[in-house]
């Protein structure tokens, strides 16, 4: 499996996040002692000296396991915020996650300045209902402080039997006290795909993340909407707050809008981490199309908009991307344990690495006001937050392919904050009327730009 790079867990599951293009390998286990070098184990004293000591020293008994799984755990969240060690449960959560139903809260979350921080909810869950905002920073869980506690141990006491209740204790800017929210769990099941039509003609198509059947639900619902339209004038692609999912996923929906060329590559250290996606011919090609985007689009969402952009075949709307540019691999282990290991970087058509500096969108355009779009991008959650993140290695960085600099910043939390901002409904939702506008003056828009660059 593999994840484009943003480590966030999905409570109730386990997802790399904002994973983001991911591959899975199956099989039964790596030989991992064949691929480490001799001379590496005379290095290892220190560590089997260390283990011994403690566990004849330690105030109380320690199972070897767990020491071993702590000094894993401690040697992968070395490397970066997005390589960690799979349970057998955590695993398992990670494959349930990418068909779409988990339990849990539906919250995103990940460590930011060592705090527990939300990503964003998810739409329709628990915690969306409850209140819960991008950037509350999760102090208590149940009582217990979570200073120090890791992304894996969160998410165990965040999950629970459907039904059962817990209240998450959260620190909210410009919030005096912390705020205490009582929350329900649920079976969660992702709808990835949301459609309906805007006009006459004029199709709105949300995805919400990249499951293994989005593109074919994505593909049916727009089958539907030219059916009840006659034809299609123009379609609004919305993945704002999308986190990413399933790099397969992410080149399945980039096709469904190209025709031909490359989709996106990604670059390893290993031959088999280099890899190229095209384009084939068909799907919807000649509709005029505008893509949505903001701070929460991460990765796989990043993939599609970084290759219709590079392709001219759509206008990017909207406020600069997460910025997540790395490829994570799931390489299952003896035990049913795996490893999420950062093993390559994906480039968009042009040769952009977006990694940390996002994708610039064509338009620049807030759904806030100015004083609460500054607010956001004060606190909204990047990859350039993380702690441990590559520096962009692209051949052609984000700021030469454009000149557009503008701070982003994730705006689920200040949207939620305006009730009188709706996404995905005209007349509530501005970046989405302002898409309307485009597609309504295609022609002369396009013509417009072929002026400008002529």
């Amino acid at each position: 499996m593999m994840y484009g790079k943003r480590q966030r867990i999905v409570v109730g599951l386990i997802a790399g996040v904002v994973g983001i293009g991911v591959i899975l390998f199956g099989g039964h286990g790596l030989n991992l002692v064949s691929a480490v070098d001799r001379s590496t184990y005379e290095d290892l004293e220190a560590f089997t000296s260390v283990l011994a000591i403690v566990q004849k020293n330690y105030v109380e008994q320690v199972e070897t396991q767990d020491l071993i799984e702590g000094a894993i755990n401690g040697m992968l969240g070395a490397l970066d915020p997005h390589s960690a060690y799979l349970t057998p449960d955590s695993y398992k959560e990670l494959q349930v996650d990418t068909e779409g139903s988990f339990g849990g809260l539906g919250i995103e979350i990940t460590i930011r300045d060592r705090i527990l921080t939300v990503v964003s909810p998810i739409e329709d869950t628990p915690a969306y209902r409850a209140g819960v905002l991008a950037g509350d920073q999760i102090v208590k869980i149940n009582g217990e402080l979570t200073k120090d506690m890791s992304l894996i141990e969160a998410v165990k006491k965040m999950r629970g039997k459907k039904g059962t209740k817990i209240t998450i204790s959260v620190r909210r800017e410009d919030v005096p006290r912390l705020i205490d929210v009582p929350i329900i769990r649920e079976v969660i099941k992702v709808q990835s795909v949301k459609s309906k039509t805007l006009e006459k003609g004029y199709a709105y198509i949300r995805v919400t993340q990249f499951q293994d059947r989005t593109s074919t639900d994505l593909d049916n619902a727009l089958k539907k909407l030219s059916q009840e339209n006659g034809r299609l004038e123009g379609i609004v692609l919305d993945l704002r707050n999308n986190p990413g999912g399933l790099l397969s996923q992410a080149v399945k929906v980039s096709d469904l809008f190209l025709d031909s060329g490359m989709i996106v590559y990604t670059k390893g250290r290993l031959e088999s981490q280099k890899q190229k996606y095209f384009a084939h011919p068909g799907g919807y090609t000649d509709v005029p199309l505008v893509v949505l985007v903001n701070g929460g689009s991460a990765s796989a969402s990043e993939i599609v908009a970084g290759a219709v952009q590079d392709h001219g075949r759509a206008v990017v709307l909207g406020t600069k991307t997460f910025g997540k540019g790395s490829v994570q691999t799931i390489l299952p282990v003896d035990g049913g344990a795996a490893l999420r290991l950062t093993t390559a970087m994906y480039f968009t058509p042009n040769g952009r690495s977006i990694q940390v500096t996002g994708i610039a969108p064509d338009i620049e355009f807030e759904n806030l006001p100015d004083a609460q779009a500054a607010i956001r991008r004060r606190h909204g959650i990047r990859e350039e937050n993380l702690r441990g993140h590559f520096d962009n290695i692209g051949e052609q960085t984000q700021q030469e392919a454009h000149s557009d600099d503008s701070d982003p910043a994730d705006t689920s939390a200040a949207t939620q904050a305006r009730p009188d901002i709706k996404a995905g409904e005209l007349g509530k939702d501005p970046q989405l009327d302002r898409a309307l506008e485009l597609l309504k003056s295609w022609r002369v828009f396009q013509t417009t730009v072929a002026e400008a660059k002529g």
